[in-house]
């Protein structure tokens, strides 16, 4: 490992395995939760908002669009301060409380300059259960263990230096297995990681095209990742970061994927679904459709059907075998954070702070509750335990029955 990199020193032994998320959704474990589906159990979230639906409320140490990690009780949330940005914060709260149970701090060691609009704090952690790990925009990389101690840290910016990308990094990394999956894709040396988590180590890494690309990988089958760029798409082994098959149709550097029930659907021209096929370096395309077509805030695939905010601020409703679009109804926007759907309802946020709840029908959409938190929020919200966790620049908080 390289001069940057820091690791303490494991109990011989011990098992790193990946996080069985129960049925209940207790956990949310990276960027849009289990499978990166943004999908929760029905009836879990409270449809009627107010007052007393917001549990807490509270002030974070730093700027960040990075969405929460909820595990084993706790609430893992990243930050950034300092004039540039390079005090790098994760904070680990408990999840009835918000009570403060500890906080970690890092210096950053890759550069810092990004948009105002974004922070270095862009991209959610991810964790397999036991270990939380979080990259920053800076290209730091560090894994603790959920009682707080430091297990590694490596700085990639000292080992891959010429990375360029003056609006600033958001990719969320994945965890799956052994493998820790961070995708450094930007204007000039772009590739992707596959890492250790045990030690940080590289366990492959493959280039990527040139170019700035905000999207996140997704797990589109128990051992591939797909891997998302203007071109289209590029699925790889996670063991070893060996091609599986391509997608060249091109594809969006904002909004991500969503990988369900075996069919990976690409914001490509609209909305494609693809389906692997064994043997084959060229997925299926089921369909394609140019009704839909999602903006800043990814996709979310719940029941049978698809739905995408486009940048007018309309979701769109299409059927999920065919993509022939269902319905449209306007929401008050901006929108930058992904919604989150039972397949009933489905809980949007607007940059302004306003959750707007969509009643989810066959024919039309209808919004049934909203509730304004007055505080901006761009990052895209966790759900746990029947409770759903929304971030600001400055606060995290907490909405249940």
């Amino acid at each position: 490992m390289n001069s940057f990199s820091l690791r303490c020193s494991l109990l011989t032994g011990l098992v790193w395995t990946s996080l069985v998320v129960a049925s209940g959704a207790e956990e949310w474990p990276a960027f849009r939760g289990p499978n990166g589906s943004s999908l929760v159990p029905a009836g879990v979230l409270p449809v009627e908002l107010s007052a007393a639906t917001r549990k807490w409320s509270v002030s974070l140490p730093g700027r960040g669009l990075s969405g929460a990690v909820v595990v084993d009780g706790k609430v893992f949330v990243t930050a950034s301060a300092g004039t540039s940005q390079d005090r790098l914060h994760l904070l680990c709260l408990d999840a009835q409380t918000g009570k403060l149970l500890w906080e970690r701090r890092v210096w950053a060691t890759g550069r810092t300059m990004c948009h105002s609009k974004t922070s270095v704090a862009a991209p959610t952690p991810c964790t397999d259960g036991s270990h939380i790990y979080a990259l920053f925009s800076s290209n730091d990389v560090v894994c603790f263990d959920l009682q707080g101690r430091l297990c590694w840290l490596r700085g990639i910016t000292h080992d891959y230096p010429n990375v360029s990308n003056s609006l600033g990094m958001a990719s969320s990394p994945l965890v799956s297995g052994s493998t820790l999956v961070v995708p450094v894709e930007n204007d000039s040396e772009s590739y992707c990681l596959g890492l250790d988590t045990a030690t940080g180590e590289n366990r492959w890494r493959i280039d990527r095209p040139k170019g700035a690309n905000w999207t996140s990988p997704v797990l589109a089958g128990p051992a591939v990742v797909a891997l998302q760029s203007r071109g289209g798409i590029d699925a790889v082994r996670l063991a070893d970061g060996a091609p599986q098959w391509s997608f060249s149709g091109g594809a969006d550097t904002i909004s991500s994927s969503c990988f369900f029930d075996r069919v990976l659907y690409v914001p490509s021209n609209g909305v494609t679904a693809l389906e692997a096929v064994p043997n084959e370096s060229k997925p299926r395309e089921i369909w394609q459709s140019n009704r839909l077509a999602p903006g800043t805030a990814s996709l979310v695939v719940a029941g049978d059907a698809v739905y995408c905010l486009n940048k007018a601020d309309v979701l769109t409703a299409g059927e999920r075998t065919t993509g022939e679009r269902r319905w449209q109804l306007r929401l008050q926007g901006p929108f930058s954070a992904t919604p989150v759907s039972d397949g009933q309802h489905l809980w949007a946020v607007n940059e302004a702070g306003l959750v707007q709840v969509v009643e989810l029908g066959e024919k039309e959409g209808k919004i049934v509750a909203t509730f304004d938190l007055g505080d901006e929020i761009l990052a895209s919200p966790a759900v746990a335990d029947g409770a759903i966790y929304l971030r600001s620049n400055s606060r995290l908080h907490k909405l249940a029955r």
